[in-house]
C-alpha cells in the first residue's frame, strides 16, 4: 500500500475516531451484506486448523468472524497502527486474543514481514493505493488456499466519482486519493500466482472476486 499511503495520507484517512467508529459500528450493525458474502466465499473449503491473513483488515472483522467460524489463528496487517487498540477490543470481546494478532507493516515494501496463510482476505483496500493491482499479486501470493478481495466495480460513474472525490481531496489539502483498477487486471494478478477465480459477487458500487489455489 505504498506511495498513495505515505508521508501521513492515511493517518489523515484513517484515524483513531475512524477506527472507533468501525468498531462501534459493527457492534451495532453486525456485518454487510458484501462482508457477510465475502466471509462465505472464504469459508467454502473450510476452516479447521485454517491461518487467516486479513490484509488492510482494520479492526479485523473479517477475521474475527472467521476465528469465531472454527479458524484457528489469524492476523490482522495494516500499514496504519491506529486500529491496533479497537482490533484487540474487538478480539477480547469475541474471547479471541490468544489466537489473533496485530502487524502493522507494508507487505509490498517488506515483503518477507508477512507470513502466508490458508486464507487471504482484503476487503476495501486496493482502492485505496495506486498499486492495488500488484498488491492484489503480493495477496495471492500469500494465499496458501484462497484470497477473497472486494473492490469498486470499474464502471464510467464510479471513474468519474473518484476524480470528484480526489479533486474535493485535493481542495482541502489531503494527499490521498482513491482509486478504481480495471478488474480484468486484478483477476490476472491474482491468476499469476498461480490461483483461479473460484467465484464473486457483490452489489452497488462493489463487487468481489474469490479465488483457490488449484
Amino acid at each position: 500500500m505504498p506511495t498513495c499511503c505515505r508521508g501521513g495520507a492515511c493517518e489523515e484517512m484513517f484515524t483513531p475516531r475512524q477506527a472507533r467508529k468501525s468498531l462501534e459500528n459493527l457492534r451495532k450493525k453486525g456485518l454487510g451484506d458484501l462482508e457477510r458474502d465475502m466471509v462465505a466465499a472464504a469459508s467454502a473449503g473450510g476452516l479447521d486448523g485454517a491461518r487467516v491473513l486479513e490484509i488492510g483488515g482494520g479492526i479485523g472483522a473479517l477475521q474475527s468472524e472467521l476465528l469465531g467460524a472454527g479458524a484457528e489463528g489469524g492476523e490482522i496487517v495494516e500499514i496504519v497502527g491506529t486500529y491496533e487498540p479497537y482490533a484487540r477490543e474487538l478480539a477480547r470481546e469475541r474471547g479471541l486474543e490468544e489466537r489473533t494478532a496485530f502487524r502493522v507493516a507494508d507487505v509490498l515494501e517488506e515483503p518477507d514481514a508477512v507470513g502466508p496463510a490458508d486464507i487471504v482476505l482484503m476487503n476495501r483496500v486496493v482502492c485505496c493505493t495506486p498499486d492495488g493491482v500488484a498488491l492484489t499479486g503480493r495477496a495471492a501470493a500469500l494465499a496458501r488456499r484462497s484470497l477473497v478481495l472486494s473492490f469498486p466495480r470499474d464502471v464510467v460513474w464510479l471513474r468519474a466519482a473518484a476524480r470528484v472525490m480526489n479533486a474535493g481531496l485535493a481542495l482541502f489539502g489531503r494527499s490521498f486519493r482513491v482509486f478504481v483498477h480495471p478488474r480484468d487486471a486484478l483477476v490476472a494478478a491474482a491468476e499469476a500466482e498461480g490461483l483461479r477465480l473460484a467465484g464473486g459477487g457483490g452489489g452497488g458500487p462493489w463487487e468481489f472476486a474469490a479465488f483457490e489455489r488449484p
